[in-house]
């Protein structure tokens, strides 16, 4: 009589674990050479650049003393479209469109040094004084460079070419004297002068009064 057969003997576990724990010391040191790796690249930074201001220190030329007023401001915004065609080439590979936003303010003011002579009378009671003024000016437009930016850009291919071997980036000089002198076209249509003077006018009304005088009129050298 034959004896039964057995089941053969199951595999020790320990092996296994074995396994299990050396791939997963593996891990965890492939994990610390990476984090490793990426924290001395960090601090190495072979590529970085390092800003160093050598700046000379700032010298006063000169003080000029002021006589004016500064009656009234504009803030304005222009967008220029400033677009370069070349003459037998397509825009694809030669030319370039620009949308550049420009914003800035335009003060206008009055200048009391400018003043002629007997703009001031005054009546022998004191009573009464007459100011005969200069209309207000403007000032040159003051770019924001914080709000003014170059909104879209497209260029050819002989552009992109030319300025990635350009030892300096494209100027933007260009745009920003346009946009000024939009502005400042726009300022001389718009009502701003005109405000100042009121201003101006409203300003030494009450000034004037305050001093003692009780009937104050003021007008400008270019009225009859």
């Amino acid at each position: 009589m034959k004896a039964p057969l057995e089941a053969p003997p199951e595999a020790p576990a320990a092996p296994r674990r074995r396994r299990w724990r050396f791939l997963a010391g593996l891990l965890v040191v492939v994990v610390l050479l990476v984090v490793g790796v990426r924290l001395t690249w960090s601090w190495l930074n072979p590529f970085g650049e390092t800003t160093i201001d050598r700046s000379q220190p700032v010298l006063l030329q000169s003080i000029h003393n002021l006589s004016r007023f500064e009656a009234a401001t504009g803030n304005f915004q222009v967008v220029v479209d400033l677009e370069r065609d070349a003459a037998f080439l397509p825009d694809a590979v030669k030319g370039s469109r620009t949308l550049f936003v420009g914003a800035g303010g335009v003060d206008a003011y009055v200048d009391f040094g400018g003043l002629a002579k007997g703009a001031l009378t005054v009546s022998p009671d004191r009573r009464e004084v007459t100011v005969k003024l200069p209309r207000a000016q403007l000032e040159k437009p003051n770019l924001d460079n914080k709000r003014s930016y170059v909104y879209a850009q497209q260029r050819g291919l002989l552009d992109r070419v030319e300025d990635f071997l350009s030892s300096s980036p494209a100027d933007q000089q260009e745009l920003y004297v346009l946009a000024e002198k939009k502005i400042a076209e726009a300022a001389q249509a718009s009502d701003l002068r005109n405000r100042a003077d009121q201003n101006t006018k409203s300003m030494l009304q009450g000034m004037l009064t305050t001093l003692g005088f009780e009937k104050v009129t003021v007008t400008f050298a270019d009225e009859p």
